[in-house]
């Protein structure tokens, strides 16, 4: 099962946990696993088409997966995934 880093927004859809271990061969299948077991938290990841939300980044192993195959990017039992919601801000 690969690792999944849970930002803070989220982890009210995890009990609290930081990471959680998922399982799947690939990112869909990961998210799909991650609903499975923690209801709700798909719906704030991906949008009602099933792609990715645009304010959310996704990385296995330090790679975005936009960079790589996109929700199909392969997924091994010793990755990290770490799902990251896009911040905004700064100075105007």
């Amino acid at each position: 099962m690969a690792t999944v880093r849970i930002p803070t927004p989220l982890r009210k859809y995890t009990e609290g946990k930081d990471e959680v271990a998922v399982s799947g061969a690939n990112i869909r299948e990961l998210l799909d696993n991650l609903e499975g077991s923690y209801a709700g938290i798909g719906e704030r990841i991906r949008d009602d088409k099933g792609a990715v939300r645009r304010f959310v980044n996704i990385f296995v192993a330090d790679e975005d997966i936009r960079f790589l195959e996109g929700l199909d990017t392969p997924v091994k039992d010793a990755d990290e995934v770490s799902i990251i919601p896009a911040i905004a801000g700064g100075l105007g």
